[in-house]
């Protein structure tokens, strides 16, 4: 499971993420509004931990825009004391929960179990669609019609990835940050080596759908048309 976490005190932040690794989650920490808000939209995260008070864009905003962007990852908001008020306008743009500031480790593990069954029960059958494919959110299968083929998790993950930015062009940066997370040494050929394994994939099942190369940049995803 992936969880990011949005709050722009460093030393809570590394606090958290080291206490979240040691649960064995997989954890990317970012430390302002809008960049919370570019991880969030790349739809890659089972939760998000919000702070309210951000810099660039604050947590209300950053829930509002997921929200308005069919983003449904479960939120869990961290206010302060003083912004307690701040929980109806949340719950309003679409938290699923909160914690305020201060709080027990414990009770936040808890919560993120919690959000955890919640969404494995609303989004059990909630497979990703695109062309003429399924990603199967379970299996880690490509299905098309009848023909299914298996894919590793890293694999699954970067399709997964180019299909929610479906359009734009991903970069091997943005690639290896959100599939594998800040502090990789992973080398920018072996994403090329995972792009060339799905490409195979697809191939097998005769999927239309083509992962082009962005010379420089990166890749795109798109559906070939017949003729």
């Amino acid at each position: 499971m992936r969880i990011l976490i949005v709050e722009d005190e460093m030393d809570l932040s590394m606090i958290l993420s080291e206490m979240l690794e040691m649960e064995g989650y997989y954890v990317d920490a970012v430390y302002n509004g809008i960049s919370g808000l570019d991880y969030a939209l790349s739809g890659i995260y089972d939760i998000i931990i919000l702070d309210i008070m951000l810099p660039g864009m604050d947590g209300l905003q950053v829930l509002s825009e997921m929200r308005r962007n069919n983003m449904n990852t479960p939120v869990l908001m961290l206010p302060a004391k003083s912004e307690i008020e701040d929980k109806v306008t949340g719950f309003d743009k679409g938290a699923d929960d909160y914690l305020t500031k201060p709080f027990n480790t414990k009770e936040l593990l808890a919560r993120i179990r919690a959000l955890s069954r919640r969404k494995e029960k609303i989004f059990f059958d909630d497979n990703l669609k695109f062309a003429d494919i399924v990603l199967d959110k379970e299996t880690h299968e490509i299905c098309k019609n009848e023909q299914k083929v298996k894919l590793t998790k890293k694999e699954f993950n970067i399709i997964e990835l180019l299909i929610l930015n479906k359009g734009k062009t991903v970069s091997k940066e943005c690639i290896t940050v959100k599939i594998w997370g800040y502090d990789t040494d992973i080398e920018y050929n072996s994403i090329e080596v995972y792009i060339s394994f799905l490409r195979k994939k697809l191939n097998a099942i005769n999927s239309q759908i083509h992962i082009s190369t962005v010379r420089g940049i990166g890749y795109t995803i798109k559906e070939r048309k017949n003729g």
